[in-house]
């Protein structure tokens, strides 16, 4: 049997982050090892606990979780950060996603749509609530006339849809039987052509077109 998906929560509402505790723990592959209620409460948790899942509300005493995540993604790149918030501004979706997060979960959701989300980002993938991903996805292309896929080639391509499924440089490497670092070297050509700063952004992007092979 696999190991749980570490989860460690931030948010400076005690009654709801216990309530997202409880319904976490509820899930058989979750283990919720911590919670805090500021960002910096959460970047010392971090440090201590290094979580699989770090879920985080963006409005927090002192820093906030924007913040917070930039400086625990540059520290600990292994921990997944998602914000839980009911922020639906491009703007801070945008902040989150440049900070470090790999997902971006309105508090609306259900508890069995949480629970997905928690797994996708656990597992390497992204996961950007439905009602913004289109947002996202104007602003990234709205500047662009020309279609920026068209300049990748079949390998790149090859490449980006597995991004786009999820999978990490190590996995897709095992997957073209190509080393690790020349999946690395494949992702900065891909990420510059496709004038998009990080795999986030490449993979809505590639989930956008629908690349194929």
């Amino acid at each position: 049997m696999s190991e749980p998906i570490r989860i460690l929560i931030a948010d400076d509402h005690p009654l709801f982050r216990d309530g997202v505790a409880r319904s976490l723990a509820a899930e058989s592959d979750f283990d919720v090892i911590g919670e805090a209620g500021t960002g910096e409460e959460a970047h010392d948790l971090v440090a201590d606990l290094l979580p699989d899942v770090l879920l985080m509300d963006i409005t927090m005493p002192g820093a906030g979780g924007i913040a917070a995540a930039r400086k625990i993604a540059a520290a600990w790149p292994v921990v997944n950060i998602m914000m839980l918030t009911v922020s639906e501004e491009q703007d801070n979706l945008m902040a989150a996603l440049k900070a470090g997060a790999r997902g971006y979960v309105l508090k609306g959701v259900t508890a069995r749509e949480l629970a997905n989300a928690v797994r996708i980002v656990a597992g390497g993938g992204v996961y950007i609530s439905p009602v913004l991903a289109g947002g996202i996805l104007f602003e990234m292309t709205a500047k662009k006339q020309d279609d920026p896929l068209n300049e990748l080639t079949g390998r790149e391509r090859d490449i980006l849809n597995l991004v786009a499924e999820g999978l990490t440089n190590r996995e897709i490497g095992e997957r073209l039987h190509l080393a690790e670092k020349t999946i690395k070297h494949y992702m900065t050509n891909v990420l510059q052509k496709l004038q998009v700063r990080s795999r986030v952004e490449a993979a809505l992007l590639a989930q956008k077109h629908s690349l194929q092979k």
